[in-house]
C-alpha cells in the first residue's frame, strides 16, 4: 500500500519477506529468533529510542506473520496491538493550549474530581497521571483553553472498540472491533497490525495439496494498466500455486443467489443487507444483532468461488488475495463451510513472491473469468449493480426497487440506525464499510482514485456477457450458495 508511513511499511513488508524466505528454506523455526538481530544489528538504532525496542519490537510483528498474538495474551481477533511500539505514543487527551488567561475562576481544576488540574505560573497544568479523561475541566473551560487531541488510532475507530489502558497503551474491545483494519494504517509508530496466514500458504504450497489463489475485484488496476490477471495467474504460478481464480466470478454466483432472495423479500415486504463485506457484517453482528436477520444469507463472493472450487478438487486450498483485514475475520469463522482456507493482502502476497523472486510482468488482458457485473464487486454500488442486472435477467420488474448505496461506515451505520427505529425507506441496503468499496481497502497498493483509470480500461477490455450466460460454462449444480 502506498501511504505516507513509508518508513513503517518498509520494515513491515520486510519482516514479512524475511519471514516468507525462511518458512520457504524451512529454516523459519530455527533461525527466526536472530532475525531482529540481522535485521536491526546496532549499536545504533535507526527509528526507535534504542537498538533494544527496535529488536523486541521485530520479535512481534514476526509472532504476527506467523499468525500469532504478539503478545501473551491469546486472542481470535485479527486486528492486534504490539504493545512495545505502542510505548512511543504518549499522547494525553486533554492539554492545556495558550488560550488559557489563568483566571481567578479556576474552573477547569474545580471541575475535576480527580485533583489532575493544577495551576502553573503561566497557565493551567494537567498531570496525565491523575487525568481519567473525562473531559469535565474541557466543558468548564470559558476560553475553550483546554483542547482534546485523539490518538490517530481512536479517531479511526468507527466503533469506538480502542481505549487506553492505565500505562496509555492501546487496548482493542473485541466486543466491539468489526475487524476492518482502519486503524492499522492510522497508527504513525506502526504500533497496531494483523495476524497473517503467510508461513501456512507456504507450507500449503510445499505439500502435495492443490493451492489455488482467489484474487480479489478490487485487483484489477492497483498496479496499473498493464498488470492484468493473466500477469497474476503467470507469476503465483511461478510460486507454486496450482491456478488461480477471479473473484469477480466468485461475484457472479453470489449476484445471481442473493436476486432470487432480494425477490423473494420485495414480495413479502422485507428488506435485506447484502452479505459481500464482511466488516458490514461484522457490523452488524457486533453492534446491530437486532438487525442480523435482514443479512442476506447468499455467502460472500470469496466462499462462493472457495465451494466451487473445492467441489470439483477435494484437495484443493483455497486462498483469498485482496485489500481487506476483514476477510482474515471471515476466513477463521468455521461455522462457514467450505470458505477460503487463508487470506492475504497484497503486500503479504507480494512477500511471498519476492521471497520466490518472482515479479508481476505486463501480460494481455487475456483472463477473464467474471463479468463487468462480477468484476464491479471491487466497488461502492457495484453489488447492487450486479444484483439488480440478475432480477432483470430472471424478468423481474425491478423498476419500484429502493437500494441504499452505503459507501463507507459512516453511512453503514446510519443506515442501520434508521433500520432499528423502522425508519429505513428502502427494499434492499448494499453495505460496503471502506469508502469506494473494496478499492478503498486498508491493505490497497495505491489509492482508489489514482487507480481508477487504469481499472476502468481493464474492465472496459472485458468481453460483454450476461451473468446467466457466464455462469452456464461452470458447473455449479449441487453447490449451495447460502450460509
Amino acid at each position: 500500500m502506498v501511504t505516507n508511513d513509508a518508513n513503517i511499511l518498509k520494515i513491515k513488508h520486510e519482516v514479512l519477506y524475511e519471514v516468507a524466505k525462511l518458512a520457504f528454506e524451512g529454516t523459519l523455526e530455527e533461525k527466526k529468533d536472530n532475525l531482529p538481530f540481522d535485521m536491526f544489528p546496532g549499536p545504533k538504532s535507526i527509528f526507535r529510542c534504542c537498538v533494544y525496542k527496535e529488536r523486541e519490537i521485530t520479535r512481534q510483528r514476526i509472532k504476527l506473520v506467523e499468525g500469532k498474538c504478539p503478545g501473551t495474551k491469546e486472542s481470535n481477533n485479527i486486528v492486534q496491538v504490539i504493545s512495545s511500539a505502542c510505548e512511543e505514543c504518549p499522547i494525553s487527551r486533554y492539554v492545556v493550549t495558550d488560550n488559557c488567561q489563568k483566571c481567578m475562576a479556576k474552573r477547569c481544576q474545580q471541575a475535576c474530581n480527580f485533583g489532575a488540574v493544577s495551576m502553573g505560573r503561566d497557565r493551567a497544568y494537567i498531570d496525565p497521571s491523575k487525568c481519567k479523561e473525562c473531559g469535565l475541566c474541557s466543558k468548564a473551560c470559558p476560553y475553550n483553553a483546554i483542547a482534546e487531541l485523539l490518538r490517530p488510532c481512536k479517531r479511526s475507530c468507527p466503533v469506538d472498540a480502542i481505549t487506553m489502558d492505565d500505562n496509555g497503551i492501546c487496548v482493542i474491545d473485541e466486543t466491539k472491533c468489526i475487524q476492518c483494519g482502519h486503524c492499522i494504517h492510522s497508527c504513525p509508530f506502526g504500533a497496531i497490525g494483523s495476524k497473517t496466514f503467510i508461513v501456512d500458504v507456504i507450507n500449503a504450497i510445499k505439500s502435495d495439496k492443490h493451492v489455488y489463489a482467489m484474487l480479489a475485484p478490487s485487483a484489477e488496476g492497483q498496479f496499473g494498466s498493464d498488470i492484468t490477471m493473466a500477469s497474476f495467474r503467470t507469476a503465483l504460478k511461478k510460486v507454486g500455486f496450482d491456478d488461480l481464480y477471479e473473484v469477480g466470478l466468485g461475484g457472479d454466483i453470489t449476484a445471481l443467489n442473493e436476486a432470487k432472495e432480494w425477490e423473494e423479500a420485495y414480495k413479502e415486504g422485507k428488506t435485506l443487507t447484502t452479505s459481500c463485506c464482511t466488516a458490514f457484517v461484522n457490523l452488524i453482528k457486533q453492534h446491530y444483532k437486532d438487525n442480523i436477520d435482514a443479512v442476506s444469507h447468499t455467502v460472500s463472493p470469496m466462499c462462493a468461488l472457495s465451494r466451487m472450487i473445492k467441489a470439483k478438487d477435494k484437495d484443493a486450498v483455497t486462498v483469498f488475495i485482496g485489500p481487506c483485514i476483514a476477510k482474515k475475520s471471515e476466513v477463521i469463522n468455521k461455522e462457514i463451510e467450505g470458505n477460503a482456507d487463508y487470506a492475504l493482502t497484497f503486500g503479504e502476497i507480494r512477500a511471498i513472491m519476492r521471497a520466490k523472486n518472482v515479479s508481476l510482468e505486463p501480460e494481455e488482458n487475456s483472463m477473464q473469468n467474471a463479468t463487468v457485473f462480477g468484476k464491479r464487486f471491487g466497488n461502492s454500488g457495484g453489488v447492487t449493480a450486479a444484483v439488480i442486472e440478475c432480477m432483470k435477467e430472471d424478468g423481474f420488474n425491478t423498476d419500484e426497487i429502493n437500494v441504499v448505496k452505503c459507501d463507507g461506515v459512516a453511512e453503514c451505520k446510519k443506515a442501520m440506525l434508521m433500520m432499528k427505529a423502522g425508519r429505513l425507506d428502502a427494499d434492499f441496503v448494499e453495505g460496503m464499510v471502506c469508502v469506494g468499496g473494496c478499492v478503498g481497502g486498508p491493505s490497497r497498493h495505491q489509492d482508489a482514485n489514482k487507480a481508477k483509470k487504469a481499472r476502468d480500461l481493464l474492465i472496459s477490455q472485458a468481453e460483454e456477457r450476461k451473468v446467466n450466460e457466464n455462469l452456464s460454462n461452470y458447473d455449479l449444480e449441487g453447490i449451495s450458495m447460502t450460509d
